[in-house]
């Protein structure tokens, strides 16, 4: 190795010097700012931020309150609560980091019995993911309402509130919270008219109905508890709770106490109701294929619901956990197991029968087209040019009036009403004569003004809606349709008619649309309580009443705070005489030798006033109808009953025998025998 002697080194310069000194300098003072703040944090301020690191953070925590009570006529409890644990998520206070967020959803997963295994999940805006249940419920809460809890399990153990209380740390935002859960002790007794109660959802915080609400409220979604909400809701409270940095309670809160809400009487009897079902069932057992029906039983004079069914039924109570799945809620809205969420007695809609014939003998004497003694010789056929009709079983009554029409319920006779009340010229009278102008007097054809809603209107054919069913007609038949359905339709159009939408492309009004329609049969939809309506106007003199199921508002000691007593829709003038007669022929269709009712209430202690309807549908087996009454005239508890069984049969086998027990039920306190009648007339 070569080595450089001494003298031959070259000397450090004072420049170089001068610039080791600076950057020794600068050096030194980096190293001692950052020693100076070390000793800053350590020494001076550790102790401000341990402390600010055990008490940093306040926890807002709704408190619910219990919502009120649901009561019939004479405080029998329908509907009421009880308390529960639920745990929840506040999505607030998640992990952030999306690995930490599937750990802990797999944690709290094995608490509560979950499955982690990932399914279809469809989340509202995004579209359809794969998930497990966890993170899929959270998702979709995110998407629809961000600051709501999540709540995931209702009715959980005391153990599991203590496990996840005792390890807060390994479930951020997971609590165990007390709530109220609805309870029906009755099971599926009214279950349609009551309604279901969910969380409040974006939608709803954005309305005036729920203004103000709490994004953690339990609201009314449907029915009672929709429709009376503001009462029943009550107002939640809130605990501040006080929490160190793992989110456990410190034992500092403060509470603003939960209001509850208030109690809603009903005019439904529940002894009466209970009655009603049974009997509907039985009629559906006994005349097969009937598969559902619904009754509804009113005071026809201020429109009080006393009772109001639809079956199938189900018990509402499976709405109440959270834990509703899928396959449930199929099974509650399919046609295939008769839809048993509709109720039917407000949305169930279809023909009537003869139970329209009061409406037609109204609209014919009304008009002048007929008086109440003239008389039409019933051969057992109608006939109007090509129209040929006969009465059912081709039975013939001979000369009759319109009480013995009504009483033995002569077809043909209400077919010449029919003809009679026709318009003279479809194109200038687009909404039909004097059939539709009353039919729509009395309310065919819109909602009775029911105050829970959720009513069908249903249909009165016209002209005019006939012309729009055949454009309506006309424009699907036009549109290209899958060639498997008409593979000899080269451009992929239907025939005319092919969509079903109208009988035809273009088939105008005719004499026949309103020989149907004054016997209840074609195209007229008519929901039970809509029936209920007309026979009350019957019954009270033409006064349209509102039928409510509300009685009134009270306080939690029973104070009454409002009463709920809607005034009547309107009053149509009908010319009493012509009311006396039609009221007749009902009272001796109900209780004299021939009419079609008789054999079910011959020996019925009151006077009955009723109408057998029997209303055939294409395709599937006839429609049983009841409609009856027993006036103020007659009682101090004034009642009208519909009864409606699909494809039940004869109105007088299937429909009368349920409206007997339910008024022996709401005049002597027991139902009675159930007789059923044995005329074939429609």
């Amino acid at each position: 190795m070569i080595q450089i002697p001494e003298d031959r080194r070259p000397p450090m310069t004072p420049q170089l010097a001068l610039r080791v000194a600076i950057v020794g300098s600068v050096a030194l003072a980096f190293f001692a700012i950052i020693f100076f703040r070390l000793w800053f944090l350590q020494v001076l301020s550790g102790e401000q931020y341990v402390r600010a690191a055990t008490v940093n953070r306040v926890r807002d925590v709704a408190v619910p309150a219990e919502r009120g009570e649901i009561l019939d006529r004479t405080g029998n409890v329908l509907v009421d609560s009880r308390q529960a644990l639920a745990v929840q998520i506040s999505p607030t206070e998640l992990p952030k980091q999306p690995a930490e967020q599937r750990a802990l959803y797999r944690r709290l997963a094995l608490v509560l019995s979950f499955s982690t295994r990932r399914e279809r999940c469809v989340v509202p805006g995004v579209g359809t993911r794969r998930l497990a249940r966890i993170p899929c419920d959270v998702a979709k809460q995110l998407a629809i309402l961000p600051y709501a809890n999540v709540t995931l399990k209702t009715d959980v153990p005391r153990q599991v509130q203590y496990y996840l209380a005792e390890r807060q740390t390994s479930f951020p935002g997971v609590v165990v919270q007390k709530i109220y859960v609805r309870n029906y002790p009755l099971g599926g007794l009214a279950a349609q008219l009551f309604g279901t109660v969910g969380p409040i959802n974006a939608q709803e915080l954005k309305s005036k109905t729920f203004r103000g609400v709490s994004p953690n409220a339990t609201v009314g979604q449907s029915g009672i508890e929709y429709a009376y909400d503001q009462f029943l809701r009550g107002t939640d409270g809130q605990e501040k709770i006080t929490v160190d940095a793992q989110g456990r309670p410190t034992g500092q809160s403060t509470v603003t106490a939960p209001v509850a809400g208030h109690n809603l009487s009903l005019s439904l009897s529940e002894a009466l109701q209970r009655v009603g079902q049974q009997s509907l069932q039985r009629s559906i057992d006994s005349n097969y294929p009937a598969p559902a029906g619904a009754f509804v039983a009113m005071n026809p004079q201020n429109g009080q619901i006393y009772a109001m069914g639809s079956l199938p039924t189900f018990n509402p109570g499976v709405f109440t956990t959270g834990n509703l799945s899928q396959r449930t809620y199929d099974q509650l809205t399919s046609p295939a197991a008769h839809e048993p969420l509709l109720n039917r007695a407000i949305a169930g809609v279809g023909p009537t029968g003869s139970t329209f014939k009061p409406i037609t003998a109204t609209a014919a004497l009304e008009s002048g087209a007929w008086t109440t003694g003239s008389i039409y010789d019933d051969t057992g056929s109608y006939k109007d040019g090509a129209l040929v009709l006969h009465n059912a079983g081709h039975a013939v009554y001979g000369p009759i009036d319109l009480v013995n029409a009504i009483r033995v319920s002569s077809d043909t006779f209400f077919y010449n009403l029919g003809a009679r009340t026709n318009v003279s010229n479809p194109l200038t009278q687009p909404q039909g004569g004097p059939l539709q102008m009353w039919a729509r007097r009395y309310g065919i054809g819109h909602p009775t003004g029911l105050d829970i809603g959720g009513e069908a209107s249903g249909t009165l054919p016209t002209p005019a809606w006939r012309e729009r069913l055949n454009a309506a007609e006309a424009a699907c038949d036009n549109l290209t349709h899958p060639t498997r359905q008409y593979p000899h339709h080269p451009d992929h159009r239907l025939p005319p008619g092919g969509c079903g939408i109208a009988d035809g492309t273009n088939r105008p009004w005719s004499v026949g649309d309103n020989v149907n329609l004054a016997v209840g049969q074609g195209d007229v939809q008519v929901t039970p309580l809509q029936l209920a309506v007309v026979y009350a106007a019957v019954a009270n003199g033409g006064t349209i009443v509102r039928p409510h199921v509300g009685l009134n508002v009270q306080n939690q000691d029973g104070t009454v705070l409002q009463d709920i007593n809607p005034a009547p829709s309107r009053h149509i003038a009908i010319n009493p005489f012509y009311l006396d007669t039609i009221r007749q022929g009902l009272h001796e269709a109900a209780q004299s030798p021939g009419g079609t009712s008789d054999a079910v209430f011959q020996n019925f202690p009151l006077p009955v006033y009723g109408k057998t309807g029997t209303a055939q549908l294409n395709g599937l087996s006839d429609t049983a109808w009841y409609a009856c009454f027993v006036p103020a005239t007659a009682t101090s508890k004034p009642i009208v009953v519909v009864v409606h069984v699909e494809q039940g049969g004869f109105g007088a086998v299937a429909a009368a025998p349920v409206a007997r027990q339910i008024l022996s039920q709401w005049f002597f306190g027991k139902p009675g025998p159930y007789v059923a009648g044995s005329s074939h007339t429609l």
